[in-house]
């Protein structure tokens, strides 16, 4: 049997959970050409992650571009096998999405799917964080409510669990190493509680936290906002351009969330005994092959310009 790790995409409607699942996606030959795996979707995945990169490339036919894809109006579930190349598969990877209106009308279903990944990943609209003095952040991407949701699902913590942080359409925030900075210092900041929550002493052993940015489209830059009212409420639409009228699609950097999960993988087999994770070293010792390609994606995580690991390095393998 295939042993299966769940990925659970956290975020609020419209921060681009999507968008990052579909970038990730389109580089997952990238990503592995150097190891020989292969990652291959079921087909239902396959075809709607394909139709997702088209509406990407899309978002580059006008010069004034939207700033990502539309979610889905209900929950999915995307299925990836990943193994040597044309062999049988030695593990599952499934990336759980939901329509971000659910951590406000099902934060049942949301906390259920927390509690069940080895992974979560918080996508972080970055234009809401850095723009008009963060005036829009808490509309879109909800830090304190977001905080509550791990509060109530991580208050019982017994394995351990990697929590991966990643602003997207951060073009314009990651052009020299002071702007990358900034975005860090601001994530830490409106994130505070939350992170203090990581550090606390029940679960300082237990959580690997990293920030890892995503150019989903990488020519795609901020360009305003314009506050809009809908149903009697007030809205910002953000406003987006490409660097050039010929500019083309080249996404930045959406391997490194996928190469941190294989690093958080890898180190579970190198560490001590968790529990229903245990079956991860006999998992490696049985594939040689996999535990050496995980090792030479895992060696590839960036750790600057923008990405950093906030806590649980010793749960990462890290060999540089």
């Amino acid at each position: 049997m295939t042993e299966e790790f769940k990925v659970t995409m956290l975020g609020h409607r419209g921060v681009g959970k999507t968008s990052i699942l579909t970038a990730m996606y389109e580089q997952f030959d990238e990503t592995f050409k150097d190891t020989n795996l292969q990652l291959t979707p079921d087909p239902e995945s396959s075809a709607l992650l394909q139709e997702r990169v088209g509406q990407l490339k899309a978002l580059l036919d006008d010069f004034e571009a939207t700033g990502g894809l539309e979610g889905d109006e209900n929950p999915r579930s995307f299925y990836f096998d990943l193994g040597k190349v044309g062999a049988k598969p030695s593990m599952k990877l499934v990336f759980q999405d939901f329509p971000g209106g659910y951590i406000n009308n099902n934060p049942k279903f949301v906390e259920n799917a927390m509690e069940e990944c080895v992974a979560v990943l918080i996508a972080i609209d970055a234009p809401a964080l850095m723009e008009a003095g963060g005036k829009w952040n808490d509309l879109m991407n909800r830090p304190k409510q977001i905080c509550n949701f791990f509060q109530r699902s991580y208050g019982n913590l017994q394995e351990p669990k990697l929590v991966i942080f990643v602003p997207i359409r951060c073009e314009k925030y990651l052009q020299n190493d002071e702007d990358a900075k900034k975005l860090l210092r601001c994530i830490k900041s409106e994130y505070e509680q939350l992170f203090n929550f990581f550090k606390s002493e029940k679960l300082l052993t237990k959580i690997a936290c990293v920030i890892t940015p995503v150019q989903t489209v990488g020519t795609v830059f901020f360009s305003s906002i314009k506050p809009e009212t809908i149903d009697g409420k007030v809205q910002p639409h953000f406003y987006f351009r490409k660097m050039s009228h010929d500019a083309g699609y080249t996404p930045k950097d959406s391997d490194q969330p996928l190469r941190y999960l294989l690093s958080f993988l890898l180190q579970l087999h190198h560490g001590k005994k968790w529990g229903k994770f245990n079956f991860i070293r006999q998992l490696f010792n049985l594939d040689k092959y996999l535990l050496e390609s995980a090792r030479k994606s895992a060696i590839k995580c960036k750790t600057s310009g923008g990405f950093d690991i906030v806590q649980g390095k010793d749960k990462l393998f890290m060999d540089k």
